[in-house]
């Protein structure tokens, strides 16, 4: 890591860096990207531990796609990134795209960013002056954008524990197997002892210029039992913090009619497995 973090501070704008390279290699192919140096942390050690310490579970940034789907922790208590992983793209891309980069690239159609969203995890951002730690929802600014300074590397992703209070889950809406969502949504909830929800998270993809967090319709959620009723007026609440465009994916009111309906069905579904105990 140091000597990564050496070279992207000598390189600069001129360098990048490269984990899984499933987004930086077609960008690269495309001509729609040019880099001088091209800074390939494959193949640092320990980069790609997955474990519960302390207060969270933690995932290097190098942990590919593949072996979070397949963490047995992370299937069992954390299922809206269990389901999340399972739906990126295809099996060649889930093994060798990684968290870290899904997360860098700052693409909004990208399924990870917005699980974080949910889960309300931190990032560990790397640099020569040493390490920053910031919430996931802060972290993409705009398309393509992240607060990433020049000389930092994403190398872990902090998410609180889970418990036996908490239910998840991940919905993807999508044209053909294996493509970006027409519209996606991450919810997570953690309830108290009276069945209501204590804390909601929720996070979008597909619909927005960056993963948005849906933080009106967490406040409404927050200290109501979930029934039919609440759900879909959290969900109508959803859409009107979203902000989709029109493009090859469909027209702005056909995406809001699909996040309404995801919407609601990801609230119920969280809210039916934070229950079971």
């Amino acid at each position: 890591m140091e000597e990564a973090l050496e070279l992207l501070t000598k390189y600069g704008e001129d360098a990048k860096v490269m984990a899984g390279g499933q987004s930086l290699i077609p960008l690269l192919k495309l001509r729609l990207a040019s880099f001088p140096y091209v800074i390939d942390i494959s193949g640092i050690a320990g980069l790609n531990r997955i474990e519960e310490k302390g207060d969270y579970l933690e995932i290097g940034a190098l942990a590919t796609v593949n072996e979070i789907e397949e963490n047995y922790l992370i299937r069992e208590r954390y299922r809206a990134l269990h389901e999340a992983a399972g739906l990126i793209a295809d099996p060649l891309v889930r093994n060798r795209g990684t968290i870290g980069g899904n997360i860098s690239h700052g693409d909004p159609s990208n399924d990870l960013p917005a699980v974080m969203i949910a889960l309300k995890a931190k990032l560990e951002l790397s640099g020569r002056n040493g390490k920053r730690i910031i919430d996931a929802d802060s972290f993409i600014t705009d398309s393509f954008t992240t607060v990433l300074s020049e000389g930092e590397i994403l190398t872990k992703i902090l998410i609180p524990l889970s418990t036996r209070e908490s239910g998840g889950c991940y919905i993807k809406q999508k044209k053909n197997a294996g493509d970006f969502s027409v519209a996606a949504v991450a919810v997570n909830f953690v309830l108290d002892s009276s069945e209501r929800v204590k804390s909601a998270g929720i996070g979008l993809t597909s619909v927005g210029p960056r993963p948005i967090r849906a933080a009106n319709a967490e406040s409404f959620l927050e200290g109501k039992k979930v029934n039919d009723s609440v759900a879909r007026e959290a969900a109508t609440i959803i859409v009107s913090e979203s902000e989709p465009s029109s493009d090859f994916y469909g027209t702005v009111v056909y995406k809001k009619k699909v996040l309404l309906s995801i919407a609601e069905e990801a609230i119920n579904l969280s809210y039916e497995r934070a229950m079971v105990r």
